[in-house]
């Protein structure tokens, strides 16, 4: 019998994903499941993203330009200006989703066995877009009870090696909802510099940032220009994750020449997800305003309620809408699953994601979960008490 890839074994499992397959039997049996699990806003779709396909004429569904539609790019180049990035069309490539984006750009900047560092506990594929690519991860561990902020530059200095290509970092941080500060995406900037290593910042959460914080990018800062590689998507912006468009953009035209070769190999983003995307940019600041108010609140209660939970202690997330409890229990893998094969409460459970799989530190993580506060006030203060219930259970 053929045998598959070294690569395709040690490729990583979602912790995200993968015990779909459970609660598809817990709904089997009739048991209502609240997702804690995946970061699948239930805010609508801006109509004007909609109403642009609604209302397209397109007879022939032709390819786009591999780097992405000219004038979506020019389009997204004069929103990025609107939030303190200069950037113009031709220092962005349209990509399917952030995640094409991020293999891209790992692609592009580094070679077999090189090494990436990244705070940790990090977005779960991370770990398999560098499996993919043949890049080690290097993960520099941040603590819940830091609330996850940037661990000191001396940490990172000390795993800089002559393999080392970047540094990565998500901000706002999933699954930490972790919002870095100027001061601190400075420091790195100073250390990429020193090294003269890129700074890759996956910045698809811009637009949710809390409690006053404005939302600092890398593409901001003056000297980075060389350095600098920005990961974004509509996904979460404008609740679109479905599109799957995203962009790389960088200012450095031998990371976007070089990028563009990897676009050209796919073809093309999609045709149709552009348009709405396009069309997404017309959406009213109004949009966002309710939408941080909504998740802010959202945010509050999921604090509130977890903090009465005996056992629970729960990081406080300033942007995107995540946050990591840890449980008072021994393996969060077995109790989410647990939870959806053994569990149910007055006909209901809950379905969470465990964190240890948003770690390459083997070992750490094992007691916390990632929750993603996307669902209706009533329902997160539901699932808590459900949450509360189960953990009683399970210790019992």
């Amino acid at each position: 019998m053929p045998h598959i890839s070294n690569k395709g074994r040690m490729m990583p499992e979602s912790p995200i994903r993968k015990l779909v397959p459970y609660a598809e039997d817990a709904k089997k049996k009739g048991i209502k499941v609240i997702h804690l699990n995946i970061g699948q806003p239930d805010i609508k779709t801006p109509q004007v993203a909609l109403d642009a396909i609604k209302n397209n004429t397109i007879e022939v569904l032709e390819y786009s330009r591999s780097e992405g539609s000219e004038q979506y790019r020019e389009k997204l180049a004069a929103y990025y200006k609107n939030h303190n990035i200069d950037v113009v069309a031709k220092d962005i490539i349209i990509t399917t989703g952030g995640s094409e984006a991020l293999l891209f750009a790992m692609g592009s900047i580094a070679d077999a066995d090189d090494e990436i560092i990244i705070p940790e506990p990090f977005y779960a594929n991370y770990n398999g877009f560098a499996t993919a690519s043949g890049v080690k991860i290097v993960p520099v561990i941040s603590k819940i009870e830091d609330n996850f902020a940037l661990p000191a530059i001396e940490e990172f200095e000390k795993l800089i090696t002559p393999k080392t290509k970047a540094i990565l970092i998500c901000n706002p941080g999933n699954p930490t909802g972790y919002l870095y500060s100027k001061e601190e995406i400075e420091k790195l900037a100073q250390i990429v510099l020193k090294h003269d290593i890129f700074l890759i910042a996956d910045e698809v959460y811009r637009e949710f940032a809390y409690d006053g914080v404005k939302h600092y990018s890398i593409m901001e800062i003056e000297g980075l220009e060389q350095h600098a590689i920005m990961i974004d998507s509509v996904s979460k912006r404008y609740s679109m994750c479905g599109a799957r468009i995203g962009c790389l953009v960088s200012k450095n035209k031998e990371v976007i020449t070089t990028a563009l070769k990897y676009a050209q190999a796919r073809l093309s983003p999609p045709t149709y997800a552009q348009i709405a995307s396009e069309a997404a940019l017309e959406t009213p600041q109004t949009y966002f305003d309710e939408v941080i108010t909504e998740y802010v609140s959202r945010r509050d209660i999921l604090i509130e309620e977890l903090s009465k939970v005996p056992g629970v202690k729960v990081a406080n997330p300033k942007g995107a809408f995540y946050c990591i409890a840890e449980l008072p229990v021994a393996n969060a893998d077995d109790f989410a699953q647990w939870l959806l094969e053994n569990f149910e409460y007055e006909g209901e459970t809950v379905m969470v994601a465990p964190a240890a799989g948003f770690y390459s530190t083997p070992g750490l993580g094992l007691n916390q979960i990632r929750i993603a506060y996307v669902l209706e006030k009533e329902k997160i203060v539901r699932a808590v008490r459900i949450l509360q219930e189960a953990l009683k259970a399970y210790n019992a």
